[in-house]
This record gives structure tokens, C-alpha cells and sequence, in this order.
């Protein structure tokens, strides 16, 4: 079959190496000059299996208010007349329950896990390599109450069999030796052991190269104007460089991803929410973290990519704008530096990046109702961490094969 995958990130890419691997005459386009420059180029680095939630949960529209007069906020609103912003906002506030929280949590755990396999496979057949550590995920509490609260994810992790371990001060500093001069800040942790860490721009370029090998052809610097249909399938897809034509479509193009949609009809809940990170030079190795630190009180990973240290998080929503706010700078600067003082900030390259949201956490995978469209999209702030099992279960989708795991409640039809 032929098929055209529409987007180059790092879910653009890892859909296009599974339809090769399967056999099918695969197609990238996209508007940059080579893969992940846009919201894979610089995240946090992080490869997140139980470190897995939404941010729709209960308590947040309370914290959210909080946060609104915080400094060094985790959740910074920018409001304007959008009615996509608005729709979407309402729709994560109504998925703010205990109910739906557990429903979006074990949906994500499900897909998180399957691609943890995922990538342990690609990893074994092609040796690809990307700065990886296999060293889990620190939850880091400051105040008892956020490590009282970490009970409903506890149980959330335990009831899926994802592993993990209740740490004290102590036995986080037993995982991460550098917290020690930070010993009078925290109260305990959530190690998930099974997550790993690693530079994603290093993954999808050496995943693209593997895919650019079984045969996958990258057409770069074409810009997508719009999806052509007859109202029952997709006829071809209009760029700059003309009309593209394929037996089957896959859109992979996060927040965009919604704005060629809705002229087909599709309405997919999915919105920029802006992300931030600095990568720092490691110049006191010591000092500096062994792998994901999450710091929970400024929703801040603080990860280290061989000598470097990533910082990123916030979650801004502000449309699709990508400036770089000073403001948001201070705050990765100021949770870095409080717990890992071991980076020279003097040399830090700041960068922000769109992470493509839906109301309730989990992405939108799987068929449309046109009959040869696809979706790969929504993974908000787990695009990397859930990149092999989307492509590896859409691929079996899109070729007729039953997938591996539950497929019905992540496609687009459970809205």
C-alpha cells in the first residue's frame, strides 16, 4: 500500500518506520528541512512509562487559581478570543474528576507500557542509540501534602502493574546522590524504574535514517496547504509542490494536526499547550543529576542527556505562539539551580515548543470516518514516551493485523 504520512516529528517518523516495516510504500512530508525541528527538537528528555498522568485531574481547577499569582507558576494562562481555546478548556475541566481521572490515567499507563516494549524492541534489531539512560523517574515532593496526594497515582500504577517504589528524603538521595545539598527541600519521591531518559532529537534523526533505509522517502520543505476529499475518502493532499496522492493518509502533525482537519469535518480536541526547556553544559558532574528528576512543585524534569542537563516543563497556553518568555526562563532556571547547581547557565540554549493536547491526556490514534484516514496525534507532553506503540499499533491497524493491546478507546470515535 501506498501511504503518506503527514508530519516529521518524532510520532511522524516512528509511524513511517512500522508501515515500512510492514511492508507499505511510505511517504513523510514536512514543512522543515530535516526531522524533529519543531516540538521533538528539544523536550525534556524524558521517556516516561509511569511517570504517565493527565493534567486534567482533581484538584487542578483549584490549583490552577493559585497558580495564577505565582511566580514561578507550573500552569501560566494567556487567554484570548478563541473559541478552540475556550472548547478545549472546558473539556479538560469536565475530565477533572476522580472517575475520569482513573479512566484517562489507566488508558495512558496502557499505551505507555506497550510502547516501553516497543522501544525495547527497536532498540534490540537497529542498536540506535540517542544519549539513553535506563534509570527511572524521580517524583520529587517538596511538601508532604504533594506526597500524600501521590497516593491516587500509586494506585493507579499498581492496578496496571507498572513498577514503582515510595521513596523518603533518604532514599531519594539514594537515587540521586547530587540531592543531598538539597536535603532540607524534600520529603520524598515516586521512583518509576522503568523509565528511561535520552536526547529525542538524536532518536527520530537516527530512526528516520533506519526508516530512509527499509525504503521511506522524507520530502522535506513542502509545505501541507490541505487535505483534499469526496466526502467519503481522502483524493490527495494540496502543497506548495503540488497534489500528493496515496492509497492511505496518516496526519502526525501534533498541534497543527487539528487546523487541516476541520475543513474535512473532523473536529479533533487537541490544542497547543507551550512547553519551555534549557539545555545546560554539565561542569560539575556531582552536582548534576543521573537521570529524570521531576520536580513536582513547578511541574519541571531536570534530566541528564550524557554532559548535559535538560530542563523543561510548564505548560502555557497561549494559541500558537512560540516566543520565548523571560519569565519562563527564571522559573526552569530557578528549580534547576535550587536542586542541581552542577550546569554553567552562562552557555544554556533556551527553547519552547507546542505540545499537541487533548482534554483528557490520552492521544487520538486509529481510523477516521473517511475510509483511508488515519490519526497519530495528541500526545501532549508524552510524544516520545508513547511514539513506539502508537506507530507499532497503528501500523497493525492500517495493515489489517489485530493490535497488540485495546485500540477502541483511543481513537478519535470516543469523543
Amino acid at each position: 500500500m501506498k501511504i503518506t504520512v503527514l508530519g516529521a516529528g518524532v510520532i511522524g517518523v516512528t509511524t513511517a518506520y512500522y508501515l515500512a516495516k510492514s511492508g507499505h510504500e511510505v511517504t513523510v512530508i514536512d514543512r522543515q528541512p530535516a526531522p524533529a525541528l519543531e516540538t521533538s527538537f528539544a523536550n525534556a528528555g524524558e521517556v516516561s512509562f509511569g511517570y504517565c498522568s493527565p493534567w486534567a485531574a482533581p484538584g487542578i481547577p483549584q490549583k490552577a487559581l493559585k497558580w495564577l499569582f505565582m511566580e514561578h507558576a507550573p500552569l501560566i494562562l494567556r487567554p484570548k478570543i478563541d473559541a478552540a481555546m475556550l472548547g478545549w478548556m472546558l473539556k479538560m475541566l469536565s475530565n477533572c474528576t476522580s472517575g475520569r481521572y482513573a479512566i484517562n490515567k489507566s488508558r495512558m499507563l496502557r499505551l505507555a507500557d506497550y510502547s516501553r516494549i516497543a522501544l525495547a524492541d527497536l532498540r534490540s534489531e537497529t542498536g540506535i542509540a540517542y544519549d539513553e539512560r535506563m534509570q527511572g523517574t524521580l517524583q520529587l515532593f517538596r511538601t508532604q501534602a504533594q506526597l500524600d496526594a501521590s497516593a491516587k497515582d500509586v494506585k493507579a500504577l499498581a492496578a496496571d502493574g507498572i513498577p514503582y517504589e515510595v521513596l523518603d528524603k533518604e532514599g531519594c538521595i539514594r537515587m540521586e546522590p547530587a540531592l543531598a545539598a538539597a536535603r532540607d527541600k524534600i520529603v520524598g519521591g515516586l521512583l518509576t524504574p522503568k523509565d528511561e531518559t535520552g536526547d529525542c532529537f538524536k532518536f527520530t534523526n537516527s530512526l528516520a535514517e533506519k526508516a530512509a533505509a527499509l525504503g521511506v522517502v522524507f520530502d522535506y520543505g513542502r509545505t501541507i496547504l490541505a487535505i483534499q476529499s469526496d466526502g467519503s475518502k481522502i483524493t490527495g493532499v494540496a502543497t506548495d509542490k503540488g497534489v500528493v496522492k496515496s492509497d492511505t493518509y496518516v496526519v502526525a502533525l501534533g498541534s497543527y494536526s487539528p487546523i487541516l482537519l476541520k475543513p474535512l469535518g473532523i473536529k479533533l480536541p487537541v490544542y497547543p499547550v507551550k512547553g519551555y526547556s534549557l539545555t545546560i553544559p554539565i561542569v560539575d558532574p556531582s552536582k548534576s543529576p543521573e537521570s529524570t528528576v521531576m520536580d513536582e512543585t513547578y511541574k519541571i524534569a531536570i534530566t541528564r542527556l550524557g554532559d548535559r542537563i535538560r530542563v523543561g516543563g510548564m505548560a502555557e497556553i497561549s494559541g500558537y505562539t512560540n516566543d520565548l518568555g523571560q519569565a519562563r526562563r527564571r522559573t526552569l532556571e530557578h528549580s534547576v539551580t535550587d536542586l542541581f547547581p552542577g550546569g554553567d547557565l552562562s552557555k544554556a540554549n533556551f527553547w519552547s515548543g507546542l505540545r499537541p493536547m487533548t482534554p483528557d491526556g490520552t492521544p487520538v490514534i486509529g481510523a477516521t470516518r473517511l475510509t483511508n484516514l488515519y490519526i497519530n496525534s495528541g500526545h501532549g507532553t508524552l510524544g516520545w514516551t508513547m511514539s513506539c506503540g502508537s506507530a507499532r499499533m497503528l501500523s497493525d491497524v492500517i495493515s489489517g493485523r489485530k493490535a497488540e493491546i485495546e485500540t477502541a478507546d483511543l481513537a478519535l470515535s470516543r469523543y
